[in-house]
């Protein structure tokens, strides 16, 4: 069910009464010039007849901030939100904002609570890691009202604020580097259907194969864990064995692929070529070292950060998806077919 708008009148409400931009009620709150005193006036009395408040974020951020961001985030079990959790708050600390951090384990009403309690704590701006689907961000802005969000591994494509890996990039260039070395029979390891990095790998998986003329031999899920991974693979290696190239959505995934290719008597990458995605610090040191691709989480973290100080200084910056390109990193898992 849609949550109800926020009850307390917001800038865009003191902007429709006054008949003015919201940059022009911007200005008056923050008293800023090049505002007629009529347009001024009109602003003055709207805020006055809807009792309005301007919060935290809405006031000029030089004087009036509380220099604390929040953090929400989703899926703290898992290396890649913690590793852009580290990195956003290390880019807030470097620019002297406090971070408030709150860990949640269910996208929606756990979702809802966690920003009503982080308004209430007045923080000029609030990140979300929120890589699945859940609340939709309509909702999201209702509650925070006039405090600025944005959410990082957000849906590719999505017009809301947000910060995001380009997945299908990286997914695009190890499925081309496997076509290079002869590869034609592929299996595709996908991540949990309801995260958005795993519904973009798989469909850029896709569209690669498709544009060669190829099609996925074996498709498995598993649920982003090296365990997951490895009993997939042992009950999928039972009845087929046609592939030459695992697809991994993660590199968790591929270490528990591997483990189970090696324990069926295949060889990797001599009969079998496996990649992985994130390169987490491990992938380098499997045997054999992991062919993946690289997301920048410091970059990522920076970027969203100093994304959501725009917005916290300029109510009137455009809504959009800032994209991020990740690396390739060739190891020796991959080889020909």
């Amino acid at each position: 069910m849609p949550i109800a708008r926020a009850a307390r009148p917001t800038m865009l409400d003191v902007a429709r009464l006054a008949g003015v931009s919201y940059q022009t009620v911007s200005r008056v709150i923050n008293n800023q010039p090049y505002v007629s005193g009529e347009a001024r006036q009109r602003v003055l009395e709207a805020i006055d007849t809807l009792g309005y408040h301007p919060s935290k974020a809405a006031t000029k951020l030089a004087s009036k901030s509380s220099k604390t961001i929040a953090i929400i985030l989703y899926g703290s079990w898992f290396s890649g939100p913690i590793q852009i959790a580290l990195n956003i708050e290390m880019a807030a600390k470097t620019s002297g904002f406090d971070v408030i951090l709150t860990n949640i384990t269910e996208p929606k009403d756990q979702l809802v609570e966690a920003l009503k309690n982080v308004i209430a704590w007045a923080v000029d701006g609030i990140l979300m890691i929120l890589p699945v689907t859940g609340l939709p961000f309509e909702d999201i802005q209702a509650i925070c009202s006039d405090t600025p969000v944005v959410q990082i591994e957000a849906e590719r494509g999505a017009a809301v604020p947000s910060v995001m890996t380009d997945d299908v990039l990286g997914m695009r260039q190890i499925v081309e580097h496997l076509i290079s070395l002869g590869h034609t029979r592929f299996c595709a390891l996908n991540g949990p259907s309801n995260w958005f990095s795993a519904q973009a790998r798989s469909a850029a998986l896709l569209q690669v194969l498709e544009a060669h003329g190829l099609e996925v031999t074996r498709t498995i899920s598993a649920n982003w864990t090296a365990p997951g991974a490895y009993h997939a693979m042992r009950r999928l290696l039972e009845n087929d064995r046609s592939f030459t190239a695992v697809v991994s959505a993660n590199d968790s995934m591929a270490f528990g692929a591997l483990n189970a290719l090696q324990q069926a008597g295949l060889h990797v990458p001599d009969e079998v070529s496996l990649t992985g995605f994130d390169d987490i610090p491990e992938a380098a040191y499997y045997m054999p070292p992991l062919t993946t691709v690289r997301e920048n989480y410091i970059r990522l973290g920076i970027t969203a950060f100093e994304y959501l100080t725009k917005l916290m200084d300029d109510p009137e910056t455009p809504a959009e998806q800032r994209i991020i390109a990740p690396n390739v990193i060739y190891r020796s898992s991959t080889g020909p077919a």
